[in-house]
């Protein structure tokens, strides 16, 4: 293992027990033995996400006392396993990690380098964090999309974090397209491309306005897999409906009715499931996503910003929706990193 000089052990948020996470507990680590595909990453800036608190209290992951949190993470390759090139030192890059791995809640983090996604220089690491989370999960819905110039798109959930990148890519990709969600996004989401907003999420046991019905050729859903199953009658015959908040439980037509494809998306799956081919299609989407907001062909999402110490607070204020935006911790300085 090559590296530069790294402490023996360092500071992270560990969950011991319960789901709240108020209840996580400053400890210090030691340093991991870097298995021989590993780097170590020193965490500059740690992005927050709905699964992070969703995962607290094993309901996830049957976690063990003492376990690290956090999935996405952006820093500095400090440390190389022995299969990793030296190359790699010193890059800027950012992850998505596996659920049951250290996590991204430290000053250091060990990952896979087939997880690695590549910086650019003229990209700061605040909005390189507000990335991998939001922007590649949307990238794996409009993925199971077949293309289709002027189809109808819903999107539900649309003013959200990744619904921001939903909408951008699914403009890109010439959908014609609909945004549901509260009416404070409307306007910035018709500066993206939207043609038509509609008031949203729909409440529990309304149905779908009949305006809606049979419009589109396929429905996004970022809500809940209930709102999911109320927006089926907004599909045209052969349509496809795409989950992303849990997955619908029952097949939602009778058969030889609308013809329906049921898509879900969980990016953690890939740890578990994907092979090296799978995470270099997704390391170079999330690093082609990286340039695009380096180019401002892509608009970030508004980010909040606290220090190391605020994560626990951050994290349940983000569980409990007290602001509007991407949640970011900073946990070392550029010149520190």
């Amino acid at each position: 293992m090559t590296h530069y000089p790294v402490p023996d052990a360092y500071q992270a948020w560990c969950w011991e027990q319960g789901s709240s996470a108020l209840s996580l507990v400053p400890r210090s680590v030691s340093r991991p033995m870097l298995q021989p595909d590993e780097v170590l990453v020193r965490n500059h800036v740690v992005g927050l996400n709905p699964v992070d608190w969703k995962a607290l209290g094993a309901r996830l992951a049957p976690w063990a006392p003492g376990h690290v949190p956090g999935v996405d993470g952006v820093g500095i390759v400090v440390a190389t396993g022995r299969a990793v090139d030296d190359e790699w030192l010193g890059r800027r890059v950012a992850y998505h990690q596996s659920l049951m791995r250290p996590g991204s809640y430290a000053e250091y983090t060990p990952v896979r380098r087939r997880a690695l996604i590549g910086i650019p220089r003229t990209l700061d690491f605040e909005t390189a964090a507000s990335v991998p989370c939001p922007a590649l999960t949307a990238s794996l819905a409009l993925a199971k999309l077949p293309s289709r110039a002027g189809a109808g798109l819903l999107i539900a959930g649309a003013g959200g974090g990744v619904g921001n990148y939903l909408v951008q890519l699914a403009v890109a990709r010439g959908f014609s397209l609909t945004a549901m969600c509260h009416e404070r996004h409307w306007m910035r989401l018709r500066s993206m491309g939207v043609q038509d907003c509609v008031r949203g999420p729909l409440p529990s046991g309304v149905a779908l306005p009949d305006a809606l019905e049979k419009r589109f050729h396929a429905v996004i859903d970022c809500v809940s897999a209930d709102h999911a199953a109320a927006l089926v009658p907004a599909l045209k015959a052969n349509g496809h409906i795409v989950c992303i908040q849990n997955r619908l439980t029952e097949w939602p037509d009778p058969p030889f009715t609308r013809c329906l494809s049921v898509h879900e998306v969980a990016l953690g799956g890939l740890h578990e499931y994907g092979d090296d081919a799978d995470w270099h299609d997704l390391t170079t989407t999330g690093h082609r996503l990286m340039a695009c907001l380096a180019e401002q062909a892509l608009v970030p999402e508004n980010t909040i910003i606290r220090e190391f110490s605020d994560l626990p607070t951050l994290l349940n204020d983000l569980e409990h929706r007290q602001f509007s935006g991407k949640a970011l911790i900073r946990v070392s300085s550029v010149e520190e990193a």
